[in-house]
């Protein structure tokens, strides 16, 4: 673990003096803003009166005329230019643009955005740590099922905890919804989603600050490889049923058809936005009521508003609780509905 220290929050391109409390409504929105955006380093915690951040960087992985690779120390969370093979690079809010010198400053156009080049970014973020974490504990889990159904039919430890889900995800959700024949070809999809959406949405409830599922790019990706399960997966019917369908007439296939096929692209595009927007809105709605305890100071005293913050924090985490397994199972249910839709057999007498 290192601790560094920086004034105000240079890796969002803000700057404040050094030690000052963020107790305004506009520092208060950008503090949660900058907290639902990825980063590269992981702090754990932020003394507020030093601005020291205690953590650890993360490695930075760019593709720029060859491979770049560095720690995001080197960045200072964004207050100084990193100098890479004779390379020059600056972090603003968590992205890394490039520079032609150490002495160079960005260049901001009219709309606030810098113009300067941006280098193939691969880095190993505090999402994508999420993200490996998430899988680890994927892995260690079911590693343990396996080896508890090979001592006997009733797996033993922990695996009697898994077992029930992955039960409930067989039963509730692939049978009904791809049927008895085929379902079982999707399980590991349908199983890998459900516990990687569950253990990060969980994750992004713990101190450590995970946001993963709060990232549209992780999003985008999971309604992504949904998306080419289903077209891979559709039989003759389900072409037909786009393209031609049968027992219409002419002219209204020529009408349904491009409906039909923007219907292929809106269903993924529900997918990652319903999972995008309630847990970016949970996070948000979380830290806000934190913030209750500064912005009611004045009304209710120290007491009285971290009291009304503590209880309304408290409630809405619970609901989080629940809205985590919620959207787990949204996903995964609606992939089997979708994946149904496509392998299903159709009766057109």
């Amino acid at each position: 673990m290192s601790s560094t220290t920086y004034a105000g929050s240079a890796s969002n391109g803000e700057t404040s003096k050094e030690g000052d409390p963020v107790d305004t409504k506009e520092e208060i929105d950008a503090y949660i803003r900058h907290h639902l955006q990825d980063s590269h380093d992981f702090v754990f915690y932020t003394d507020g009166k030093t601005n020291t951040h205690y953590g650890f960087p993360l490695p930075v992985i760019l593709w720029d005329g060859g491979l770049q690779v560095f720690m995001s120390s080197k960045f200072h969370h964004g207050e100084t230019v990193a100098e890479v093979n004779g390379n020059y690079y600056k972090l603003y809010h968590s992205k890394i643009y490039k520079l032609d010198g150490p002495n160079d400053e960005l260049v901001i156009d009219e709309a606030g955005h810098p113009t300067n080049p941006r280098p193939l970014d691969f880095s190993i973020t505090k999402s994508v740590l999420g993200m490996l974490l998430a899988g680890l504990l994927m892995v260690l889990a079911f590693s343990a099922l396996a080896r508890g159904y090979k001592k006997g039919p009733i797996p033993t430890g922990f695996a009697r905890v898994l077992e029930p889900l992955v039960i409930y995800v067989r039963d509730e959700i692939a049978r009904p919804n791809i049927g008895e024949k085929k379902y079982r070809k999707y399980m590991g999809f349908l199983l890998t989603v459900f516990f990687f959406i569950w253990i990060l949405n969980l994750l992004g409830m713990t101190p450590l600050g995970f946001n993963v599922t709060g990232n549209i790019a992780v999003t985008v990706a999971l309604a992504v490889f949904t998306f080419f399960i289903v077209q891979f997966s559709g039989n003759k019917e389900y072409w037909k049923h786009i393209f031609w369908m049968p027992g219409v007439p002419v002219p209204m296939k020529i009408i349904l058809m491009p409906i039909e096929i923007l219907g292929m692209l809106t269903k993924p595009f529900s997918l990652l936005i319903r999972l995008f927007a309630n847990m970016t809105a949970g996070h948000f709605v979380v830290m806000s009521l934190i913030a209750l305890m500064i912005l009611l100071k004045a009304q209710f005293g120290a007491v009285g508003s971290t009291g009304i913050s503590l209880v309304l924090t408290l409630f809405i985490t619970l609901i989080e609780l629940l809205v985590a397994f919620l959207q787990a199972f949204i996903f995964t249910m609606l992939s089997a509905l979708f994946i149904g839709m496509a392998v299903a057999e159709h009766d057109h007498h």
